[in-house]
């Protein structure tokens, strides 16, 4: 629990948090939950007083995105990552307190309560558009962080091409995935009941510039995680590329091979016919010089000549060869 505007940090028990919520004019609550549910536990909502409040999911986990506003509170279901998981964090506030609830470690609340310090918030309203801002910023950090790792793979495989880039690229697509899995639907809800709100006669004006920053801040992240979709899928793009383009080297070196080989394949397979023309005249050993030999060889050097004059053996060792050494 922490006294606003003071800043007084303080723990306490459920009890003691449900009295604070009952007569402190401006507070912050943060209520850390077991990871895992246990069966036959009391609803957290029932535990704070705060069955008036339309609150009754409070706590509960797997609660999908939610940003309900009925009259002077609302009350959130707020995704932020944390490491390579997203949790979530489920908010009330009112015009006198901000409540936070999560399962487990939520690193979101310390870097929300280290910025109440240096940004002053004037009011319980104030204070969750903090927490809804660093929520997003959660988001951008993975985002970013993620689009520059996939920047880096897709110029490693350029210079040298390892299957376990593919592997690699695979777990940061489906990073993506989930980044735009999470945010786009609490997104959506948050728009559309904040739009609401800002319609509404009775809102109040100073309001609007943190309604405006959260806005812009939401749509940069969502930039930012579309944007790493699209790196991720060219980066797959590439991939395919550069193995498309190995395998047609593979193609025309075995064509090469056959356009060698073809033409001594038939002198063999001709010669090695049982005509009578072939094993009673062709009997000398200058003759199995000339023909058996002679003729592969002069088709040999007819189809180097063709490969040299057409520059496909070239082309094919500038294929082999690293580009940075070009």
């Amino acid at each position: 629990m922490m006294s606003m505007p003071e800043g007084t940090l303080a723990r306490g028990q459920v009890s003691e948090a449900r009295e604070r919520l009952a007569t402190s004019r401006f507070l912050f609550v943060d209520v850390e939950l077991p990871a895992e549910s246990a069966s036959g536990e009391p609803p957290l909502a029932h535990l704070l007083g705060l069955e008036a409040e339309q609150v009754a999911w409070l706590g509960r986990k797997e609660e999908s995105a939610r940003a309900d506003i009925f009259g002077d509170s609302g009350a959130f279901v707020v995704p932020a990552v944390d490491a390579d998981r997203v949790i979530h964090v489920h908010a009330v506030v009112t015009d006198r307190y901000l409540l936070t609830v999560h399962r487990g470690p939520a690193p979101l609340i310390g870097d929300v309560t280290a910025r109440f310090p240096l940004e002053s918030p004037a009011d319980s309203v104030a204070m969750l558009f903090l927490l809804l801002d660093e929520a997003m910023e959660t988001y951008r950090r993975a985002a970013v962080r993620a689009l520059l790792e996939v920047e880096d793979l897709e110029d490693a495989m350029f210079r040298r091409r390892e299957p376990e880039q593919l592997y690699r690229l695979s777990r940061l697509r489906r990073t993506a995935a989930l980044l735009h899995h999470t945010l786009l639907p609490y997104h959506r809800v948050a728009e559309e009941t904040v739009t609401r709100r800002v319609m509404n006669r009775g809102f109040q004006q100073e309001r609007w510039q943190l309604v405006h920053e959260y806005r812009r801040t939401a749509n940069l992240v969502l930039a930012d995680i579309e944007s790493l979709q699209d790196t991720a899928r060219r980066a797959f793009g590439s991939y395919s590329s550069l193995v498309s383009g190995d395998q047609n080297g593979v193609i025309n070196r075995l064509a090469v091979v056959s356009t060698i080989f073809l033409p001594l394949t038939f002198l063999t397979g001709f010669f090695g016919m049982n005509f009578a023309y072939l094993t009673d005249e062709l009997e000398s050993r200058a003759v199995f010089w000339l023909l058996a030999v002679g003729l592969q060889v002069l088709f040999l050097l007819a189809a180097l000549y063709v490969l040299h004059r057409t520059r496909l053996w070239r082309m094919l060792r500038e294929d082999d060869s690293d580009p940075d050494d070009a």
